[in-house]
């Protein structure tokens, strides 16, 4: 994929990069190279690589999935400056 001078200056301007016209010349040449080189991982077969989420089998850490409310909520108000009915009082900030 050929990439124009054009183009080079919008990608420098979206990513905030001052850049000479020297300096497009040469990324012209780096950017195409850059795109030809990803369009050759189309060509890669992977069709029977299963889909992972890292390189190392591991399986997942399960605990049951029950239904609780805690039943501390006298603990988790314990230490809020102010608190009624194990709830959190809160000054407003919306008029």
């Amino acid at each position: 994929m050929h990439v124009d001078e054009a183009t080079v200056r919008r990608i420098a301007r979206l990513a905030r990069i001052k850049i000479s016209d020297a300096e497009a010349k040469s990324l012209e040449g780096e950017l195409s190279n850059i795109l030809d080189w990803v369009a050759q991982l189309d060509e890669v077969d992977t069709s029977a690589v299963e889909p992972m989420t890292r390189v190392v089998a591991q399986a997942m850490k399960m605990r049951d999935d029950v239904v609780a409310d805690g039943e501390i909520a006298d603990l988790v108000t314990a230490n809020a400056p102010s608190s009624e009915d194990n709830f959190f009082v809160v000054p407003k900030v919306v008029e």
